[in-house]
């Protein structure tokens, strides 16, 4: 509906979904932030671009996304016309 908001917390990422608990592998990207939308694949694109757009540490990580073909997320999402691509990123201090 109209009222739902998407929160995503960027926080000490590593390439093991947080559900592994103790057994994940040490994060290797700090805290990019905290992204919200009303468009959840906005939020999803900005995400992705976020974890690109660091590239100092995000080998691991992008490797796990595109080797699982993690992608495809968004490319189903657009084609179901579930949100937008495009999106405008306003920070917030």
């Amino acid at each position: 509906g109209k009222r739902i908001t998407y929160i995503n917390v960027m926080r000490n990422m590593s390439v093991d979904c947080d559900c592994a608990g103790l057994s994940a592998a040490k994060p290797t990207i700090a805290n990019i932030g905290i992204l919200a939308s009303t468009d959840i694949l906005a939020i999803d694109q900005a995400c992705v671009d976020l974890v690109y757009s660091h590239t100092k540490d995000n080998h691991d990580l992008v490797e796990r996304m595109e080797s699982r073909h993690g992608l495809r997320q968004l490319s189903a999402m657009a084609e179901h016309k579930m949100g937008n691509t495009q999106y405008e990123l306003i920070e917030i201090d």
